[in-house]
Formats: C-alpha cells, structure tokens, sequence
C-alpha cells in the first residue's frame, strides 16, 4: 500500500497541474536499485529512502522539463522512461553488485518499523497517511494549491496573471518524482528485504490507476492505494495457502491486483473529470 499511496498522490498533484507522468514504474524501478546502494553506501535504511526520493525528483524533473520545454508528447517521455528503466537497471544490478537478476542486502538495512496498537507498522507508511492529509490540504486551502489547479484548467489565466506556468508545473513533477522514488526505494528498504531487476512488477501502473479511481484528490487516492494494496495481499497470502497453492497456479493468483485494476478503473474512467489541459503542453502566445 506505501508506494502505491506515495506515487499517486504525487501523480495527483503533477495531474492537478496539467501533467502526466506515465514513466511511475520507471521511476520506482531505478529509485529502487539506487535506493539500495545510497543503503548500504550509508549504512543506513533511511539513506536509501533519501537517495530514493532524490532521484525521483531529478527523473521527475527530467520528465517535467521535456514536457514543459521540449513541448514532448507526455504519454511517449513516460514510457520512454519506463523502457530505459529495463536496460538501465540490470546493467546497475551487474555493474554494482555482479549480480544480474537479484541482490540481497543486510538485513539491518531495513527500515525499522514501530510498535503501534495496530501493529508493527513502517513510518515510511505513517509518512504516506501525513503527506496525502497535507497534500489535500494544499490543494484546498492553500495560495500555492489554488494556483496548481489553476494552472491545469486556464494556463492562460495563469500566465496573464503574472504567474510562470512552466515553474509551478516543474514543481509539481519534481514533488511527484520524489514521492514516488520514496515510494521505489520503501519496496525493497521496507517491504522484500532483497533487490529484484523486476521489483517494481507493475505497480507504478497501478498507482495510476490509484489515480483515476480517486479523480485525481490526494485523499482519495490514499484509500485507492490501501484498496489495491489489501488486494496484492490477498493475492500473496493465498498463493502460500496450503491447499491452494498446490491446485491454483502461481501466476493465476498473481494476476488478483492487476484483475482488480482493470475492474476498478472501467467502472470509474468515465465519471471522473480531469483538467482541461492535462496532457497538453501549454504555449504562450
């Protein structure tokens, strides 16, 4: 649910200001790998977390300025992302850890997680519960959060008013880069305990789907991210379930939360309104 929750509600405010980032599974994929080395460089779980999230902003800037600047089709940069994501993470496996599929880190490298009435719970998922609460608050009752939405519906408006559009949308992609590469390095610092070249395996998919199911508010999408998260669970605990695992095939479960999505996405595509220009890179005339 933690990654989920951090990469959509960043997509949520890149949206809200006119921009699309499909490249999510990119970002959590190399966030991750470098996650791992700035880890274990620093011996320290949290080190990994913040050279996660660091590169998620620059790859998220990266995007944002080839969007706003480059005035580039934002569907084909992200996806162009995500492509160079499965070259360039195998060559980091091989070239750090010559290791081409998979790495296992100390376990003192993982995040610790608190003791709670609930649980033992990750603060890097307590983090993501505070920033989409403030992300929303942001948006809503906030100067800089007026001018975010204000700039996905009306750039003109915006620019006329004395405003740099292509400012505001930079920083809404480096925001929502970093929370998602918070989000990529949390999966193997606080979740598998072990780098994979296939960790991410869809999920920055899946946090855009977080994103249209909750139209695009931080708020919502957090309950989107513990829906598909409760539903990747279900799907882990019953490919280990004894009885089941012997009669259903692994692969036949593990398409529960991708089932889940597209289900959950057809039935609300066509409710939700999103801003004018979302998508469309704006030029000023």
């Amino acid at each position: 649910m933690t990654p989920l929750a951090l990469a959509a509600v960043g997509e949520c405010l890149n949206e809200k200001a006119g921009l699309v980032n499909i490249g999510l599974e990119g970002i959590f994929a190399i966030s991750a790998t470098v996650g791992v080395w700035f880890a274990e460089a620093g011996r320290s779980g949290y080190a990994g977390l913040a050279g996660g999230a660091v590169v998620g902003a620059l790859l998220g800037l990266l995007l944002g300025a080839v969007s706003v600047y480059g005035r580039a089709d934002q569907v084909i940069a992200g996806m162009g992302l995500n492509l160079f994501a499965l070259g360039f993470v195998p060559f980091l496996l091989i070239s750090l850890w010559a290791f081409p599929g998979i790495h296992v880190f100390p376990n003192e490298l993982m995040v610790p997680r608190l003791a709670t009435p609930l649980g033992q719970v990750s603060p890097v998922t307590l983090a993501a519960v505070v920033v989409a609460l403030l992300a929303h608050w942001v948006l809503h009752h906030t100067v800089l959060g007026f001018r975010i939405r204000a700039v996905g519906e009306k750039p003109e408006a915006v620019d006329v008013a004395g405003l740099r559009v292509d400012r505001l949308r930079l920083l809404t992609a480096t925001v929502g880069g970093a929370l998602a590469g918070l989000g990529g390095a949390f999966l193997p610092l606080g979740w598998f305990g072990a780098l994979v070249k296939e960790i991410s395996a869809g999920r920055g998919f899946i946090a855009l789907a977080c994103v249209v199911f909750a139209g695009l508010e931080p708020s919502l999408a957090l309950g989107a991210a513990l829906l598909f998260g409760l539903a990747d669970g279900f799907a882990s605990a019953v490919a280990v379930t004894p009885g089941v695992k012997e009669r259903v095939p692994f692969y036949f479960v593990a398409m529960i939360p991708y089932v889940v999505t597209l289900a959950v996405v057809a039935a609300v595509i066509g409710r939700r309104r999103f801003p004018s220009t979302v998508g469309r890179p704006y030029a000023r005339e």
